[in-house]
C-alpha cells in the first residue's frame, strides 16, 4: 500500500453561498491528491503524457459527503494506492479538516491509454517499477 498527504487551503471562490466547499470543487481536489501523488514518486503527469505518450482517464469517481469543509480551512488530502495498477488504477481518497475529522472520502477509477493509438494499455512499467517496492512484504 502507498500513501501521500498534501494539503489545500479552501480559497473563497471554492465555496457556496453558506461558506461550506461547494461539493462539484471535491474531485478536483481528489485530482491534486492524485497528481502530487504521482508527483512524490518522481514521476508527473505532464511527463506521462509528453515524455511516454501515455494519459489516465477518469472511468469512474465515487464520494461520500461526511461533513462540510469550510472556507479558509487547511484541509489535508490523503491519496491511498492499496494495490498496484493492472490494466486500472484506483485511488482512494480522504480528506480531513484541521481537526482531523474526515470531511469526504471515496475513490477514483482511471485506465491507461496510448495518445497516439487511443486504446487502452497496460500500465506502464516505469510506474510499476516505482510502485512495487510499497507492495512486496
Amino acid at each position: 500500500m502507498f500513501s501521500h498527504d498534501t494539503h489545500v487551503r479552501v480559497r473563497y471562490g471554492e465555496t457556496d453561498q453558506m461558506g461550506y466547499l461547494y461539493y462539484g470543487n471535491y474531485a478536483q481536489y481528489f485530482e491534486v491528491g492524485r497528481v502530487e501523488l504521482i508527483r512524490s514518486l518522481g514521476l508527473s503527469y505532464k511527463e506521462m503524457e509528453a515524455e511516454y505518450g501515455i494519459m489516465m482517464p477518469v472511468m469512474s469517481l465515487q464520494m461520500r459527503f461526511v461533513r462540510p469543509a469550510l472556507y479558509d480551512e487547511l484541509l489535508t488530502i490523503r491519496t491511498t494506492l492499496r494495490q498496484l495498477p493492472e490494466s486500472t488504477i484506483t485511488f482512494h481518497c480522504e480528506i480531513f479538516n484541521e481537526k482531523k475529522k474526515l470531511v469526504n472520502g471515496g475513490s477514483v477509477k482511471l485506465c491507461f491509454v496510448d495518445m497516439k493509438s487511443g486504446r487502452t494499455v497496460p500500465p506502464p512499467q516505469y510506474l510499476i517499477d516505482k510502485l512495487r517496492p510499497y507492495f512486496t512484504n
